[in-house]
């Protein structure tokens, strides 16, 4: 028989082995986001090579203005981000990106480095691909760890996703910029649950904002006064322009019969006042953002056929009942203004406080003549370009007018618009990098996405496209390119002499001096309306007292750069110059990015 203080020591000791399985056990089990990592592969000599950025002046655009100016970096963002985490480490204040949602028809493509020893044919990735996940994680997983290096301490970013690849992004910011970093989850309705799946009663008409800080305390010490349902902010797309805050009183005009339709009255609304949306607060727009409308155009073909009868100037109406489709037997009111259609409307009216509130929203409608006028940025593009309003109410949210913004997933450009826009309505001084590649994008493939769409969309924001006003900001282009001949571990003494030779675009870029004022083959001379940055790449010191003398005849603060093995080689020569700050070349470019070659070795 076993006594009972025996008894109690073998519990105590099965207690205590029961302990240490279940931390065994804890200690093996995956819990999280776990995927095959798949090792990237990239076009030509890339991957044994040193990125840098070259200059492209013939594209630059010049201002007077004293505002920052903007850049447009063509190339991979992969290497432009590892430039980036040179010029822009712990600087960036807001990333938004719209990277592919990997729906296995948006012509995402993955490299798969293990194909073969030459770059592979990166074939769009099909839904029912086994790696189809893994490649999209692979892909964005070394993206977003150089973006979580480049945002400041309070910096934030926001992508876009669909339900593809929703679940997996989640997990995957959780594991880059940590869970309790989560700021908000923004559900977006996209389109009207009439024109999808009318079989189904399930419909998928939502897109997502995943917003994440870098750090989440100084992000809402930096920003303690975000709208009152940031969390809760349920958008739809749209251009938001100008808002109807009253439609005034109804005149009737005329009546008018068209065959399936019956009866078409048309009115005009005496009285009417409308405003443009900026007049509204984050808050106020909130409280009325549940009857703000998105894109309808029913009927279109017999809206072109009666509109001849429509009021070309003011705001007017036409009611009607159709006879056939889904308000087959409703009274449908559609409103004009200035004989263009904005909205289909049906219980507009909402009271709040006692008083009644009436607000739609402004639309283009595809289906009138010249239309195309109206294109947001000037560029017809099609292939999943995001609403102005969108990313200007995401900037608006972050409410820093100074801000540096990259995107760099730049599609057409509507961040840059979004960023000059903002500038112009508050008077900001906000700065953008927007990255895209320049491949072929359309059914045909006969448009280039840079050079075609994002640099002439951006170009004409800044000039000023059909009635609407030009920013008046700089461009500077830029474009990834590579030196050297060995990659970034293994690079001699020759690679890092080449590297020198050509990093006047990263050092431009980084002191924000973005223009060239001089260059010969020692020396390269960089500008902007309040500072200076001057570079001695060339390791033969023949024409250094030439280059002392010149910097020494510049007025405003000057960066040095000196070609040195060492670290504070030449900072005496420069001593007696109160403006000059002296800095080295190539070591310190060479050193950030083996700590990113590093950082995407498990690949």
């Amino acid at each position: 028989m076993v006594s009972s203080a025996n008894y109690e020591k073998w519990s105590q000791e099965k207690l205590v082995q029961e302990i240490e399985r279940l931390k065994n056990a804890v200690k093996k089990q995956d819990f999280g986001l776990v995927w095959m990592n798949v090792p990237e592969a990239f076009e030509g000599d890339s991957e044994s090579q040193i990125p840098i950025f070259q200059q492209c002046p013939e594209l630059d655009i010049k201002n007077n203005s004293g505002r920052k100016t903007n850049v447009l970096i063509e190339g991979e963002n992969y290497h432009a981000l590892t430039c980036l985490n040179y010029t822009h480490k712990n600087r960036v204040d807001v990333i938004y990106i719209d990277p592919p949602y990997n729906t296995g028809v948006d012509g995402f493509r993955y490299h798969d480095k293990r194909v073969s020893d030459k770059f592979p044919d990166g074939s769009e990735v099909p839904k029912d691909h086994p790696f189809r996940h893994s490649y999209w994680l692979s892909f964005m997983h070394k993206r977003l760890e150089l973006a979580h290096s480049l945002l400041s301490e309070s910096g934030v970013i926001a992508i876009s996703i669909d339900i593809n690849e929703m679940s997996q992004l989640k997990l995957l910011m959780d594991d880059v910029f940590g869970e309790s970093n989560l700021i908000s989850l923004l559900s977006l309705k996209i389109k009207d649950p009439a024109g999808v799946g009318q079989q189904s009663f399930v419909f998928d008409v939502n897109e997502y904002v995943l917003i994440y800080a870098k750090n989440g305390s100084a992000f809402k010490n930096q920003h303690p006064e975000l709208p009152f349902d940031f969390e809760k902010l349920n958008e739809q797309y749209g251009s938001y322009k100008k808002i109807i805050r009253d439609f005034g009183e109804p005149k009737f005009l005329k009546e008018i019969n068209r065959q399936n339709v019956g009866k078409i009255k048309i009115y005009s609304c005496k009285g009417a006042k409308i405003e443009r949306t900026s007049s509204l607060s984050l808050k106020e727009y909130a409280k009325l953002r549940d009857v703000i409308f998105a894109d309808y155009n029913p009927n279109g073909g017999m809206i072109l056929a009666i509109k001849d009868q429509i009021p070309s100037s003011g705001l007017s109406y036409i009611e009607y009942t159709p006879t056939k489709g889904r308000n087959a037997g409703e009274t449908v009111k559609t409103y004009f203004l200035n004989g263009r259609i904005i909205a289909w409307l049906s219980n507009v009216t909402r009271v709040n406080n006692g008083s009644l509130e009436k607000v739609t929203k402004m639309t283009n409608n595809w289906n009138i003549p010249n239309a195309s006028l109206y294109l947001e940025g000037g560029v017809d593009f099609t292939n999943g370009k995001k609403p102005l309003y969108l990313i200007k109410k995401l900037l608006g949210m972050f409410n820093n007018p100074n801000a540096t913004v990259l995107d760099f997933f730049a599609g057409s450009g509507t961040t840059g618009e979004a960023v000059m826009d903002m500038n112009l309505q508050d008077g900001g001084d906000r700065q953008f990098i927007l990255v895209t590649n320049d491949e072929e994008v359309g059914n045909n493939g006969t448009e280039k996405i840079m050079s075609d769409v994002c640099y002439p969309r951006i170009k004409n924001a800044i000039k000023g496209y059909r009635s609407k006003k030009g920013s008046e900001d700089g461009l500077k282009y830029l474009k990834v390119g590579f030196v050297g001949q060995h990659n970034i571990m293994d690079a001699s003494d020759q690679d890092a002499v080449e590297l020198a030779l050509n990093a006047g675009g990263l050092l431009a870029l980084a002191e924000n001096t973005l223009f060239e004022d001089e260059k010969n083959g020692y020396m390269q001379f960089f500008s902007n309306n309040e500072s200076h940055t001057a570079i001695y790449f060339n390791e033969d010191l023949k024409e250094f007292e030439s280059f002392k003398k010149k910097v020494g005849q510049l007025k405003m603060p000057t960066s040095v750069y000196m070609f040195s093995w060492g670290e504070q080689e030449f900072v005496d020569d420069f001593s007696s110059y109160r403006h000059v700050t002296v800095k080295t070349i190539p070591r310190p470019i060479l050193e950030i990015y083996k700590r990113i070659y590093n950082l995407g070795s498990n690949d």
